[in-house]
Parts: structure tokens; C-alpha cells; sequence
């Protein structure tokens, strides 16, 4: 009830809208936002078959629509390499709209006026590009929640630039969901929003980030211990994220307390930032960074076959398999210069100095992910050890598929 009259504060969801709902309803997030559209009086729409959510959009069109950070990151690479295809001029106005976009979306963002002739440049680039790149999405999206993880925010800034209006949120199990979100226009892309109603927040000791309000849990069943330990003192609910505010009320998330990895060398590892920084490389569909108490930075990645399919097609490379496709020189190769360029923007030590590529995707029927693709590290850990230890032995350097 707390959360839904704080939605109702929040948000504008009215009887005529229409929810397409592909998550797991198991989980938090897809669950509290289904219980609010029935709130509302809304259509629900619910797809069993994940790969079929492209069709749908279309089909049903809705206005509303939650996603985990990995389903924008798929259609971000997807248009991009469309666009590198493409004829240069096509290629020139593409650039020119998403720009005009940008610009028009930072002022907006800055609670600033959109000057005259921008809004007349901003109207041309919808006509040409904008507004198609919107009918990927059924072409009605009114607000798409994210959730689950950290959504990259070149990914973000891109969807609001060509009119999508992504609501990134934060929150946990249990805080019911949403402690904080982006609002419409004014906010900060690298943040993870300003404050849902009625959510209280304050930074802790170690920049933890703890929450207090009705939307808080009251404990875990039948674990007195483990729910004494879960709170402070004076009732805020320990996050494990550390964070802190901007001058604005943005919240950031600075760490993950519980997720941070300690190099050998000491040196702290956020394996998310990491992850979000290479992962949303089209030819990567799911990565995981090892770096606790190793002494360097490696990485586990299952590649997009789809797209190192066609790779491989235009350099004629012959392949029975995956494995021996992943074993290739041309394409361990092509991996590394990727890499490479994508993390020139990490520390040194943030840095992957050696990689696996795996020809099986992290599973949720194995344990290795979540049902909103969060990695479960312990297991992936123990699965593959026999790997990840190849890539700390004193052999050789070994960038290829050994599974």
C-alpha cells in the first residue's frame, strides 16, 4: 500500500494504458510494477516467450514496459551496427539527429528553455530518424521502468535523446522495489535518481546506503538474527550499497559494498562498473569479471554468437563448431582489440588482462544468473574454477575457449 500511494504521487497511469510485461513475476520489480497497473485499472499484457518481445511491441504497443538494463544495452548495439552498414550519408543524418536529440534532451534535463530554431532542427530529426527509431518499440512508449542493475548511462542518455522516456529505479526485495528513480525530465543520467515519496534515505557509516520508510520490510521470516543485523539503530535498513547525493538530490551509487573484490595487489575491483563498461559491446551477450584476491583483473564472456557468426562469415572462416569458432585466432584476436578499446577509459588496474570465452550462456535453470540476469558469483565461481585458474597459472597467456 506505501508503494502504490507513492506511485500514485510519482507517476500518471491511467485506465487506457497498456503494460507489456516479460519478466518473471518472481521477482520484485516486475511484480510490484504489475500489482500497481492493476492498481490503476490498467491493461496488463503478459508474454511467456522473451524472444518474441520485438514482435510484440509491435503487435501490442504498449505505453508501458519494464526491461532490465541488458534488454536496452541489446537494442543500443544492435541499431549502432546497423548504422555503421549503412550508406555514409544515412550514416551523417543519423549522427545529426541523435545529436540535435541530445542537445534538446540536456537543456530539457537542465530545466532549461529549448531555444526556437533548435526545436525546428529537433522536429526535422524526429521526422528522419527519431521518430523510427521509436517505432522499434511499438511507437506508443509513454515510460519504460529499468531496474535489476546498473543501466550504463551512454545507453541512457541515448534512449532519451531519440524521445524514450527510461525511468531507471533503485530499490531491493526488501524495500519493495523503488527507493528512488529518474524522473520525467530533470535528472542526472550517471545517477539513480532523486527519491521516491514518502522513501527516506541517509548515508552511513562506510557511505552505506540506508533506507526508512513504510515500504521497508519489517524483518526476514523467522530469522530474528539476520534481520537485527539488517538494520541500524535507529530502523534504516542497510543497503550494502555505499553512495552519496549531488547538490540536487541525484543518488549515486559510488560502490557495492557487497560486491566490491579486493585484488592481491589491494586494490578495489567494482565488477559491475566494469562489466557495464565492456558488456554492452554487440559482440558480448553476458559477461562476468573475477578479480577477488587474483592479481589482475580477468574476465569470463560469452559471446554473442549471432553476431561473431557473421563475423566469422565475412573473414571466411571455416568452423564444425563453437568451440572451434571460439578457438580461432582471427576471432581471440578481434576480441582483444574490442576489449581493448572498450575499457582505455578504466585505471590500470581495472583493466581485463585476460579473458575466456565460453560457448555456453550463464544459465537461471543452472544457478548462474538471476531471473533479471544478475550474476550469481559464488556459482559462477565454482563452475567454472578449473578456467578461471588457467587464467592466473604461470603458463603461457591464454586468451582461448578451453571448455
Amino acid at each position: 500500500a506505501h508503494q502504490l500511494e507513492a506511485h500514485d504521487i510519482a507517476l500518471d497511469v491511467n485506465q487506457d494504458e497498456v503494460s507489456l510485461s516479460f519478466l518473471p513475476f518472481s521477482h520484485i520489480f516486475e511484480r510490484a510494477w504489475v500489482a500497481y497497473v492493476l492498481h490503476r485499472g490498467a491493461i496488463l499484457c503478459y508474454l511467456e516467450d522473451t524472444n518474441q518481445v520485438r514482435e510484440a511491441l509491435t503487435e501490442v504497443r504498449p505505453t508501458f514496459m519494464c526491461a532490465v538494463p541488458r534488454f536496452y544495452e541489446k537494442i543500443y548495439s544492435a541499431v549502432l551496427d546497423k548504422v555503421q552498414k549503412a550508406p555514409f550519408i544515412r550514416q551523417m543524418i543519423f549522427h545529426w539527429a541523435i545529436a540535435v536529440g541530445q542537445k534538446r534532451f540536456d537543456l530539457l534535463s537542465q530545466n532549461k528553455k529549448v531555444p526556437f530554431f533548435l526545436q525546428k532542427r529537433y522536429a526535422l530529426a524526429d521526422k528522419l530518424v527519431l521518430s523510427k527509431l521509436r517505432s522499434l518499440l511499438g511507437g506508443r512508449i509513454k515510460m519504460m521502468p529499468c531496474g535489476g542493475a546498473k543501466l550504463e548511462p551512454t545507453i541512457g542518455l541515448f534512449f532519451h535523446s531519440i524521445g524514450i522516456n527510461i525511468k531507471l529505479g533503485y530499490g531491493m526485495t526488501e524495500t519493495t522495489a523503488t527507493v528512488s528513480c529518474w524522473d520525467d525530465h530533470h535528472f542526472n543520467p550517471n545517477s539513480i535518481g532523486k527519491l521516491m515519496p514518502n522513501a527516506e534515505v541517509k548515508i552511513g557509516e562506510n557511505n552505506e546506503i540506508l533506507v526508512r520508510g513504510g515500504m521497508v520490510m519489517k524483518g526476514y521470516y523467522k530469522k530474528p538474527e539476520e534481520t537485527a543485523q539488517a538494520f541500524t539503530e535507529d530502523g534504516f535498513l542497510k543497503t550494502g550499497d555505499a553512495g552519496e547525493f549531488d547538490a540536487d538530490g541525484n543518488l549515486f551509487i559510488t560502490d557495492r559494498i557487497k560486491e566490491l573484490m579486493k585484488t592481491s595487489n589491494g586494490k578495489y575491483i567494482a565488477p559491475q562498473y566494469i562489466e557495464g563498461k565492456i558488456g554492452k559491446d554487440k559482440f558480448i551477450e553476458q559477461i562476468a569479471i573475477i578479480a577477488d584476491a587474483k592479481k589482475y583483473v580477468s574476465a569470463l564472456i560469452v559471446p554473442c554468437f549471432d553476431n561473431v557468426e557473421e563475423y566469422a562469415k565475412k573473414l571466411n572462416i571455416k568452423y564444425q563448431d563453437r568451440m572451434e569458432l571460439l578457438k580461432h585466432s582471427d576471432i581471440i584476436k578481434m576480441f582483444e582489440q574490442r576489449i581493448e578499446s572498450l575499457q582505455k577509459e578504466l585505471a590500470h588496474f581495472e583493466q581485463v588482462k585476460k579473458f575466456t570465452l565460453l560457448s555456453q550462456a550463464f544459465s537461471v535453470k543452472l544457478g548462474e544468473i538471476t531471473p533479471t540476469l544478475k550474476l550469481r558469483r559464488k556459482v559462477i565461481m565454482e563452475r567454472y574454477r578449473h578456467i578461471i585458474d588457467s587464467m592466473y597459472s604461470n603458463n603461457k597467456e591464454n586468451k582461448e575457449n578451453k571448455e
